[in-house]
């Protein structure tokens, strides 16, 4: 199975070869729970997120991800930050890329759908922001998560 691996500011990490337009979505609820999933690549627990296809925006690709991802429909409400940390690299296992971060954190709301795993989720699950405090997050997912929580009004830029 191939894997995805994070390194932050670590001497062993492989050189970034890549770097790739990304979207995460906080999606929160009436009740103000979080839209979190559970990655099968590395089986920690994440917002919804990935690469920006050719020929469709930012927010199409956070709609989009999200969906396939949990199975919840969103409409995009705004930017909670920007990461682009050259210290955090993703190595994909499957192919060798080695990705410099780049990822553009959004909010959303839910419109519809039911959370629902995917090929590459194995859990879907709506949690309080204390429950997410106890989730098993990397390192650049647990900074986007406390950003979004603790960060106020402003997007954090990184």
């Amino acid at each position: 199975m191939s894997r995805r691996i994070d390194y932050y500011d670590d001497p062993a990490a492989p050189k970034a070869n890549s770097i790739v337009p990304s979207a995460n979505v906080i999606v929160t609820d009436d009740e103000g729970r979080i839209l979190l999933i559970r990655r099968t690549d590395n089986d920690n627990w994440a917002v919804p997120g990935g690469a920006v296809d050719l020929g469709e925006s930012l927010v199409q690709a956070a709609v989009r991800e999200t969906k396939e991802e949990s199975g919840i429909d969103c409409e995009i409400t705004g930017i909670s930050g920007i990461y682009t940390d050259p210290r955090h690299v993703l190595l994909y296992t499957s192919n060798g890329e080695a990705r410099q971060e780049f990822s553009i954190v959004l909010t959303a709301r839910p419109v519809g759908g039911q959370p629902t795993p995917s090929s590459e989720t194995s859990e879907v699950r709506w949690v309080t922001p204390a429950e997410a405090a106890s989730c098993t997050m990397d390192r650049s997912m647990r900074l986007r998560v406390d950003h979004y929580l603790n960060g106020g009004d402003r997007p954090h830029l990184a």
